[in-house]
């Protein structure tokens, strides 16, 4: 089999390092050569290209927008947020396959990255839209109904929206299947995150919002399903990890030897699902208008949710307060009307978006 060479960008986050390990496992199917990370960890950074050498290596946006239009075989974009962006048009353009764990680039950068992007070039390694991918083998895309995804719920399943008035960082950082950084795992316990890949379902689908579903399922041993015209449903199963799907990821379409332990079946175990709280939890909701407006629209709701986050955590906004300021800044965006969007569009709304969150933030 035929080595692949690989760029990893955001190589010491919870993707990076987890493709790392894949690497070291599988010398024989992989070889980086190129890593780059936004330089929160650079004592890390330094030992992992003491180890593997790659030929590119550097710190910040620009490295990893050089390092993704460097030749290789495949791109892995596990950068978090709006930083992305030109990263993923940069592989995009050269032709690369785009290993994609950076929802956010996908999201608002929209139509500017499904222009760009050939048929099969993205490879999403969102654990559901892997999923899903994995899950459409068994059928054709027009024999497909709804796409289902999963979500656990969070740490705060099944609570108030009292209850959610006295929620600490702390508490909003204990997931209770997965660890990733903080952003994202905020993300989780809104639900802003099911929102995000919601809208990725239908980006890299293309399937309207209306046939895209959301589930609670607090185990998350489903990764996500596909509900198909006969009404055969077609789902992925596997540990709560990223394993499979960054493996698919780097080796798609084939899949990598013993890349995760399977389930024990031996073991009884329940499956619980429920439907999704959207009146305690509206990111969701807040998020498919977002979609369904379209143009900068899901650009904004990101950036909106990225500065209140943030603020959240330094103690400067409750949590419920997380999403009410996406939504008010939602309120206040003027979508462009213009039928092409430029990079330019998308950044200017990220930064029009943060700003006005920031003020909203600082407001009495």
């Amino acid at each position: 089999m035929t080595v692949r060479d690989i760029v990893i960008l955001g190589s010491t986050g919870s993707i990076g390092t987890q493709a790392l390990d894949l690497v070291r496992a599988h010398p024989d199917r992989f070889r980086v050569v190129g890593l780059t990370a936004g330089g929160s960890n650079p004592d890390l950074f330094a030992a992992q290209v003491e180890e593997f050498r790659p030929a590119f290596s550097g710190l910040g946006e620009e490295a990893s927008t050089e390092a993704a239009a460097r030749p290789c075989d495949v791109v892995l974009n596990g950068i978090t947020g709006a930083v992305g962006l030109r990263p993923t048009l940069a592989a995009l353009d050269a032709g690369t396959t785009l290993a994609l764990a950076n929802k956010e680039s996908l999201i608002i950068g929209g139509p500017l990255v499904r222009e760009r992007a050939r048929p099969g070039q993205i490879v999403p390694v969102d654990s559901e839209h892997s999923a899903i991918a994995q899950s459409l083998r068994a059928g054709s895309a027009g024999e497909v109904r709804r796409l289902v995804l999963t979500a656990s719920g969070g740490p705060f399943r099944g609570r108030t929206a009292d209850e959610l008035a006295a929620v600490t960082p702390e508490q909003a950082l204990a997931h209770p299947n997965f660890a990733m950084g903080r952003v994202i795992t905020t993300n989780s316990a809104t639900l802003v995150n099911k929102g995000l890949e919601v809208i990725e379902a239908h980006l890299l689908f293309d399937v309207p919002f209306d046939r895209i579903d959301v589930v609670v399922h607090p185990q998350q041993l489903i990764h996500s399903m596909v509900e198909f015209v006969d009404g055969a449903v077609v789902a992925q199963l596997g540990l709560p990890t990223m394993l499979v799907p960054i493996s698919l990821g780097m080796g798609w379409p084939d899949r990598v030897p013993d890349a995760e332990t399977p389930i024990d079946w031996t073991k009884a175990a329940d499956w619980r699902f429920e439907p999704l709280d959207d009146e305690v939890f509206p990111a969701v909701t807040l998020a498919r208008a977002a979609g369904e407006r379209g143009g900068t629209a899901p650009a904004v709701y990101n950036a909106a949710n990225e500065v209140a986050v943030d603020a959240f955590h330094e103690g400067r906004l409750g949590f419920p307060d997380i999403v009410a300021t996406v939504s008010q800044v939602l309120a206040a965006h003027g979508v462009p009307s213009r039928e092409h969007l430029t990079v330019d569009d998308v950044l200017a709304a990220d930064a029009w978006a943060r700003a006005e969150a920031s003020e909203l933030i600082r407001q009495p």
